[in-house]
């Protein structure tokens, strides 16, 4: 191996270490509570050689928030290339793949959608483009069931991925947030939830129903749960 190989190598080894304390940080004391020198103490590293790898701490948001969507979006891979023959059930699978990844990466699912404070990923859009891209493509497959009598005809697909996803995104939260009942089964929640979302929409709940916003390429932010906080400069990182 040659010596830039060797360095290009270390450095995304410590790159890892800092984005991996981070996680830890940003989970276990919220995002806001956590500075550039707390993820440097946690790796025993100083603030400035941190600042070497990130420019701030949106920035080490960002690069997770990137792998966590990515690792997200993976868990649909298999089902794009081949999909289900059943209409149907392809678009349930859509919603159970993001209870699964909840389950999986516990602590990306909380970082991503349940932190109010991190930022908006439309701050950095260049960097999260492809999301829009997959949220439009499952937008996509939901109208192409529609189209196919799975859903009753005028039912808004933007309706059926928000309902849909409300309705799992709730039952892992409150799996995440220890909300359950003693010994009450977190899958069966899920599976009950979703299956009975997607019962209404069959029966015609979102036919007609415009109160959601088109699935458009734009600087929206596509995400459905981070919050909006302004960027953390170095000097508020360095006094925190």
């Amino acid at each position: 191996m040659g010596v830039k190989e060797r360095q290009e190598r270390d450095r995304a080894t410590v790159s890892r270490a800092i984005l991996d304390a981070a996680r830890e940080l940003f989970v276990t004391h919220g995002y806001q509570e956590v500075s550039i020198r707390k993820i440097a103490e946690r790796i025993e590293y100083s603030p400035a050689a941190i600042y070497g790898y990130f420019p701030s701490k949106d920035d080490i948001f960002f690069a997770l928030a990137e792998d966590g969507f990515r690792l997200l979006f993976s868990y649909g891979a298999e089902a794009r290339e081949k999909p289900s023959a059943d209409p149907l059930e392809a678009v349930r699978g859509m919603f159970w793949r993001y209870y699964e990844f909840s389950k999986r990466h516990p602590e990306y699912f909380a970082l991503m959608f349940l932190d109010r404070t991190v930022p908006r990923i439309s701050q950095n859009w260049n960097r999260f483009g492809f999301v829009g891209e997959m949220r439009h493509e499952l937008i996509e497959r939901i109208q192409r069931a529609i189209d196919a009598g799975a859903f009753p005809a005028g039912t808004a697909p933007e309706c059926v991925f928000r309902v849909a996803l409300a309705a799992v995104h709730g039952a892992a939260t409150m799996n995440l947030c220890d909300r359950l009942e003693h010994g009450e089964d977190a899958d069966a929640l899920a599976s009950l939830t979703l299956d009975t979302s997607l019962a209404g929409l069959r029966a015609g709940a979102a036919v007609g129903h415009n109160s959601f916003a088109p699935c458009v390429h734009s600087d929206t932010d596509p995400s459905t749960g981070s919050g909006s906080s302004r960027a953390t400069s170095r000097d508020e990182d360095q006094q925190s």
